[in-house]
């Protein structure tokens, strides 16, 4: 297998595996920036006009507390909420038990007289009894409006006064002030009775959460009842805060009987299924009807991420209700589509982008009818673009048809012109702003991707651009050999279907290499003239063979796109000028000659365009040394020169087919008969008798 094969399957590979995984990711991306909302469709928000038709229940639904209203009921209740704690019985055995032991084992507990231990056993006692609590819950407690907590005792609780309770402080400072007479305070103090009281009314988490919900639960979280078929709002009117609210609640039990905002898993389900089917039906247009676009990573990364910016733009103007639908320019997908891959394509990623689209957006049916109609007149609008003026044009057009299709649906849903919306006319303006842009961002497109339209390729080949008219100047045998390899390639391709516009502009462009020195080309010398004369083949041929490099510096330097400098680069592909080998072969007929001297630095032709173009450029150029112009003479010359190429391999990377060979060397003959038809001789006017007087002669002649 050679290298070329070997190239071809590993593209092969790589894009079945690039565009599916391109798909997959744009179907899951997608997926994930569904909205996530029930079935209310309505956007309102306080103050401002209510944009839609007659609002009536459609069942019966309570009217819910404002937020901040429920809030301060809820506040407010809570002020006589009691916290729960529980008594540890098992803290205070185990200090009592290390007290009874200290008594023993403790020398300072050990000599005390026996009144002042049982005084502090008793003590400790009393103080375990009433409870002992951390210094920030008693603080807590004591700043409520209650001052009291309730204990567990079991499956019973009893409400008790903050100040019936101890802190580790008050425990002990309780121990000290309650001293008798006869007990001395210095004599306790050195006992170390702190190390014996300890916390043992402790926080029940559980319970206190359980308790303050069921507590909260008191406040009713509505306020009335709607009544199914209840009027709430019509066109026009202004939304206060009780409508709002009504609307609110609405809104809410809406989404909770369509599964909430959090969307079960059927609801996901059904929604990636959606998508699934939309995406893997662009994909097989692709792959069936677009084949050449599906084997184009660049143009499939950016038709998919076009489709991905709009359905993200809507996702997220619906989900944080941002603004109206109306205002995202969706006509923007068409002209771009349209205008770097072709029409078809343009209106099936516009059918995908408003159908996802009107799966998100409130009343989807005068969505889709809408934006249908705007997508087929951009289309329209845009059969023949070469021109950057027919994007602004096909604005205004676009203006126009949102305006009297909506106004259409208007007077066919509603019987009249009464409830037309006129803010809706203020979105379509400020979508026509927006679609303006499209003349800048096609500019963009071009420069991220490398695209190139066909409005840049009607500029470029003006022949008053500064470059193509110094290649006239300069060299112009080599500018009228342009042309004349523009009309062959233009006739050739519009035959096989291939992009004429590109051809003719790289036909323009091709030879322009041949200005650095374009004396040293046929075309451009006089009678007598040969700079070649006196000088070695080889380096005949490097001035020659160097038009192709210097063509390419020009190119670069100006900024020329890259797909007109593949024009530059394959029209001779990896040929020789045969003159000079042949001429050099034949002078040094015992000599090894060095091919790489004589032979162009290509690539040879790899696409359809450039195929055409180098069977263009060397049938043109040979057809000036024929010594007449007979059909079966110029039939004979086009079959040596192209079956010569097609022997020597040049097309073997270019999709191009016999047959399509054939129609391009039928289409050549055709044009090459009718620029070197026969002129008719004109008859010379014969001598006639003088019968009128010579000043009469003389006017006539």
């Amino acid at each position: 297998m050679n290298a070329s094969s070997t190239n071809k399957k590993k593209i092969r590979i790589r894009t079945k595996v690039f565009v599916p995984v391109v798909f997959i990711a744009a179907v899951l991306l997608i997926t994930y920036i569904f909205p996530r909302q029930g079935s209310f469709k309505y956007s309102f928000n306080e103050g401002r006009p209510w944009q839609y038709g007659l609002l009536t229940a459609p069942f019966d639904f309570p009217v819910y507390k404002p937020a901040d209203q429920l809030k301060a009921e809820q506040d407010s209740i809570l002020e006589y909420y009691e916290p729960y704690f529980e008594l540890d019985d098992i803290i205070e055995r185990n200090a009592l038990a290390d007290f009874d032991a200290d008594v023993n084992l403790n020398d300072k507990l050990a000599e005390m007289p026996a009144g002042y231990k049982i005084y502090i056993r008793e003590k400790l006692n009393e103080i375990y009894e009433n409870g002992i609590m951390r210094s920030e819950d008693y603080d807590l407690i004591n700043a409520s409006k209650t001052k009291s907590l309730r204990i567990k005792k079991g499956n019973v609780a009893e409400s008790r006064k903050i100040d019936s309770f101890f802190t580790i402080r008050s425990a002990y400072e309780k121990v000290l002030n309650d001293v008798p007479d006869d007990i001395d305070r210095s004599v306790l103090r050195a006992a170390n009775i702190n190390e014996y009281i300890r916390e043992n009314v402790l926080y029940d988490a559980d319970t206190s959460d359980k308790a303050e919900y069921e507590f909260i639960q008191q406040v009713d979280i509505s306020r009335g009842m709607v009544q199914q078929g209840q009027r709430i709002i019509d066109e026009g009117e202004i939304v206060d805060a009780r409508t709002f609210n009504i609307l609110s609640s609405l809104k809410r039990v809406t989404e909770e009987r369509s599964g909430g905002t959090t969307r079960n898993s059927w609801m996901i389900l059904g929604q990636l299924l959606l998508i699934l089917l939309m995406f893997g039906s662009f994909y097989m247009y692709l792959l069936f009807f677009r084949p050449t676009e599906y084997r184009n990573r660049k143009h499939v990364v950016f038709m998919v991420l076009l489709t991905v910016i709009f359905l993200l733009l809507t996702a997220i103007t619906v989900r944080f209700d941002l603004f109206s639908v109306y205002i995202i320019p969706y006509a923007i997908v068409t002209i771009l589509t349209r205008t770097f891959i072709d029409s078809r394509t343009a209106l099936f990623i516009s059918l995908i982008t408003i159908i996802l689209s009107s799966l998100m957006v409130p009343f989807p049916f005068e969505f889709i009818v809408i934006q249908i109609s705007v997508a087929m007149v951009s289309i329209f609008m845009l059969k023949e673009l070469s021109e950057r003026s027919q994007l602004i044009r096909s604005s205004f057009f676009i203006l126009l048809t949102y305006i009297l299709v909506y106004i259409g649906l208007v007077m066919y849903q509603e019987g009249s012109v009464k409830d037309i919306n006129w803010l809706m006319l203020v979105y379509f303006l400020i979508n026509f702003i927006f679609i303006m842009f499209s003349y800048s961002l096609v500019y963009m497109v071009e420069q991220s991707f490398g695209f190139i339209s066909g409005v840049s390729l009607v500029e470029l080949s003006n022949i008053n651009k500064p470059l193509l008219k110094e290649l006239s100047e300069k060299a112009p045998g080599t500018f009228q050999h342009s042309l004349q390899v523009s009309n062959l390639g233009m006739a050739a391709a519009a035959k096989l279907g291939a992009n004429a516009s590109l051809i003719r502009t790289g036909a323009l462009y091709h030879d322009i290499g041949k200005m650095v020195n374009p004396a040293f080309f046929t075309e451009n010398q006089t009678p007598g003239m040969n700079p070649h004369a006196g000088l070695p083949f080889e380096e005949s041929a490097r001035i020659i063979i160097n038009h192709v490099r210097d063509g390419v510096k020009i190119a670069q330097k100006q900024n020329i796109p890259q797909q007109i400098i593949d024009f530059i680069e394959t029209h001779h592909g990896t040929s020789m000028p045969k003159y000079f080998y042949i001429s050099w072969k034949n002078a040094n007929p015992d000599k090894e000659v060095n091919e790489s001297d004589f032979r162009y630095p290509g690539p040879n032709p790899n696409t359809k365009e450039t195929a055409i173009m180098m069977m263009a450029d060397a049938v043109e150029a040979s057809s000036r040394s024929l010594p007449e112009y007979s059909e079966q003479t110029l039939r004979n010359l086009v079959d040596k020169i192209i079956d010569s190429q097609v022997s020597e391999g040049y097309f073997k990377l270019a999709p191009i087919t016999f047959r399509d060979i054939q129609t391009v060397k039928d289409v050549f003959v055709e044009k090459l008969q009718t620029v070197y038809h026969s002129r008719i001789a004109y008859p010379e006017l014969k001598q006639q008798a003088r019968t009128q007087p010579q000043q009469h002669n003389e006017l006539d002649s």
